[in-house]
């Protein structure tokens, strides 16, 4: 059985905070389900936020998610991609555009555990303690519960189409 609980480690005093979640699915799977916007829009953030906008791009490039709340209000979360290494890592800086002077850097790394089940870990770095505590304290952590609940969901209907 995989553990489905997220898990955040926030350490008192520092800047990073570091997520960690299972999912059953290979790595390279997982990888395309956080590159690809077809997939992206069907599972990143909470249900009653849809993804009006996704652009990804490669090393060098940008990305920008913007998603559209119930009110019809967009909210946009923007970078450039530092690194990618496909399937494992993706460094990238992490902007909140209404707050851009709380910019991050966050890496995911994928790690396959039996070919079956994907570990995925994310390390956001921010400048200060105080950025950091008021992105942990933002409601991320429901809004990643529900996207990585909706990601099982996709992750099982790629593997049933495969």
């Amino acid at each position: 059985m995989t553990s489905r609980t997220l898990d955040i480690v926030a350490e008192p005093g520092k800047t990073s905070f570091t997520t960690r979640r299972v999912v059953d699915a290979p790595r390279a799977l997982v990888f395309d389900a956080f590159t690809k916007c077809e997939h992206l829009k069907r599972w990143m953030g909470p249900r009653t936020l849809t993804m009006a906008s996704c652009e990804t791009d490669r090393v060098g490039g940008r990305y920008r998610f913007v998603f559209r709340t119930p009110d019809d209000q967009d909210v946009g979360f923007s970078g450039e991609y530092k690194e990618i290494v496909r399937p494992e890592r993706i460094v990238r800086t992490f902007v909140f555009e209404p707050i851009p002077e709380a910019a991050a850097l966050e890496t995911l790394e994928l790690e396959e555990l039996d070919g079956q089940t994907t570990a995925i870990r994310t390390t956001t770095v921010h400048r200060t303690v105080e950025n950091r505590d008021g992105h942990v304290g933002s409601g991320m952590e429901a809004g990643m519960t529900e996207g990585y609940a909706r990601l099982d969901e996709l992750l099982a209907a790629m593997l049933q189409t495969r």
